[in-house]
């Protein structure tokens, strides 16, 4: 195993272009299995925590930018980001114990892919975007279609997450749930992120299909204005968004049926505020 640990971005890019080397950060995701998994740990990887440069927030008249190291920690602490982007806090609060708080990064939950990630669904409910680099061009890309499928994402083998920007926008509600075996350290069986401000509802899914993902059809019956009397009014627009699974933390039917009554019960809360 060889690990590169490069001092400056521009040194990561040109190893990421020539090395078949993993990226890591905080190596929150990367050790949890370790132990157990040795083998699939026999690999390069190129450790970007000594890259200062990628360890900022910035705030410009109309985006909050996250460098690719800052931590769920670094959000909790920062109390301009936390008035201007509450769901930051409440999930970055529900991150595993403080020092998973203090090393896992937000770009690192993005690249890990997991569909049961706690940072990604709301970063995809404020509209954020996953800045790119290689060692030849930067682009960005809206985090709601980086996702192609179960780890499978809009990432070359010679880019890396550098940054993540959220547009700064004025909402009416926002709310973060997420349903586990028990209130902390636990991975989420459901998940939610959902958000309202004048262009409409934004409603984002987690640990219910191969991908955290965006429910046009869950957003659009509750924007239509037509009453909602029973949680299992949702279920039509849940199927038709989402598609979740039996597996060794939950059924598919206990997702669907708790996804319907944590949509229902927030939103009424919601309106009714």
């Amino acid at each position: 195993m060889t690990v590169f640990m490069p001092t400056t971005l521009t040194e990561a890019l040109e190893i990421r272009r020539a090395e078949d080397a993993t990226p890591m950060a905080g190596g929150t995701d990367l050790l949890v299995h370790w132990p157990e998994q040795l083998e699939r740990h026999d690999r390069d990887y190129l450790d970007l925590w000594g890259l200062d440069e990628l360890r900022l927030i910035e705030w410009s008249d109309d985006t909050l930018e996250l460098g690719a190291l800052t931590t769920y920690w670094d959000v909790i602490t920062d109390a301009r980001v936390g008035a201007a982007f509450p769901l930051l806090v409440d999930a970055a609060r529900q991150v595993g114990a403080v020092q998973i708080q203090s090393r896992g990064t937000w770009a690192g939950n993005i690249a890990n892919g997991s569909p049961a990630a706690d940072g990604v669904p709301v970063l995809m409910a404020y509209g954020a975007s996953v800045m790119i680099a290689s060692s030849e061009e930067r682009r960005e890309a809206p985090l709601e279609r980086f996702y192609s499928g179960y780890k499978e994402m809009d990432l070359a083998a010679d880019e890396l997450i550098v940054a993540i920007r959220i547009p700064k926008r004025t909402y009416r509600h926002q709310r973060f749930i997420k349903v586990g075996s028990r209130r902390a350290q636990a991975i989420a069986k459901v998940g939610a992120a959902i958000v309202s401000n004048g262009s409409g509802w934004r409603v984002v899914a987690s640990s219910v299909a191969p991908t955290i993902r965006r429910c046009p059809t869950i957003e659009a019956r509750i924007s239509n204005g037509q009453p909602l009397a029973l949680p299992d009014d949702l279920l039509p627009a849940i199927r038709t968004d989402v598609s979740p699974i039996d597996d060794l933390r939950s059924t598919a039917a206990y997702r669907e049926q708790v996804m319907s009554r944590v949509l229902y019960y927030a939103i009424e809360e919601m309106n009714d505020r």
